[in-house]
């Protein structure tokens, strides 16, 4: 073989080569998905994640033409969750539906997780944004944020306010709203909602900090009173219930917002494809109003917002615990 002939046959070889590889990112998005789809959530069933997550699993099963496998992994702040996902393969076949508890709560008060924030999961979206509530026992003869503030000024012993778990986003709201209204009261974490809301319609507790999702069905029932709402603007779904902001507290604007998260590492025509499938999913009315009707405010933030949420708030929690002292369990 000359050296001429050998040299346009390498050439058209790499010439090849480059086409497959220009091709690749293509049928990578094509195929996707090729098998059942793990949906991560790492909250008992029943919670405000969870019920997002259930809904945006159902809704990206119809869209994406697989099954989406719901696993819920509670348990360590949902760090037994979140490393798993970590360390599954970057495919796109694994993802994590979390909160802030993960990504800003966890990284600003522990330092032996079995994932990093920033560096272990690729962002695709934030889906929904739930506000959270100060709650009362219905025999406390506390009825608004005025009087709850009196209160606990007046005799702080005698209250305790319970939280989803320490360090959660529960406990820093708290922690925030204390700190805003100059009182200090015992914190009593508990692993979940559920059994933090069994306690406070019991009595065990006089108040708790809660998502609006948890709290909706009890307050309908008239098992719970609301105190206030700890965003700037009203639920939509409790619109006559007062914000701490308006009862002269701006600086308490807290929430929690539920993130999907592939592995770091999945490529991006995956990463894309789920992110553009997730936005029409919020987009939907029908699915708007399902996120409503369980206390969440449908909100999509892509993938570059969501990672820019996450690099500035978790400063800010580090703040927070610092100064409050919020440790982990």
């Amino acid at each position: 073989m000359s050296l001429a002939s050998f040299s346009r046959r390498a050439a058209l070889a790499v010439a090849g080569l480059s086409t497959v590889l220009a091709a690749l990112p293509a049928l990578a998005e094509s195929v996707y998905p090729s098998k059942p789809i793990t949906l991560v959530v790492p909250f008992p069933p029943g919670g405000s994640a969870d019920t997002v997550g259930r809904l945006m699993g159902q809704q990206l099963s119809e869209a994406l033409g697989q099954p989406v496998i719901i696993d819920n992994r509670p348990g360590a702040g949902t760090a037994i969750a979140a490393g798993l996902v970590a360390k599954a393969p970057a495919d796109g076949h694994t993802l994590l539906i979390s909160s802030g508890s993960t990504f800003t709560a966890n990284p600003a008060i522990r330092t032996n997780l079995p994932y990093d924030a920033v560096k272990s999961f690729d962002p695709i979206a934030v889906v929904a944004r739930i506000p959270l509530i100060v709650l009362a026992n219905t025999g406390v003869p506390v009825n608004n944020v005025k009087e709850f503030v009196a209160a606990l000024r007046a005799t702080p012993d005698k209250y305790a306010y319970a939280s989803f778990g320490s360090g959660s986003t529960a406990h820093f709201t708290g922690e925030i709203v204390l700190r805003a209204v100059g009182a200090k009261i015992l914190h009593v974490p508990y692993k979940g909602s559920a059994p933090a809301m069994t306690d406070l319609i019991g009595g065990q507790v006089t108040f708790s900090v809660d998502t609006v999702t948890a709290a909706l069905p009890q307050l309908k029932a008239g098992k719970v009173k609301a105190i206030g709402v700890t965003t700037a603007k009203r639920s939509s779904q409790l619109p006559d219930v007062p914000t701490f902001a308006e009862a002269g507290y701006p600086e308490i604007d807290a929430d929690t917002w539920i993130m999907v998260v592939a592995p770091k590492g999945t490529p991006a025509p995956v990463r894309q494809k789920l992110e553009s499938t997730l936005a029409r999913i919020v987009a939907m009315p029908a699915v708007a109003a399902q996120l409503r009707a369980n206390g969440a405010e449908p909100l999509f933030s892509g993938s570059a917002a969501s990672a820019t949420l996450i690099e500035k708030e978790l400063p800010l929690m580090r703040a927070i615990a610092q100064r409050a002292d919020i440790r982990p369990d």
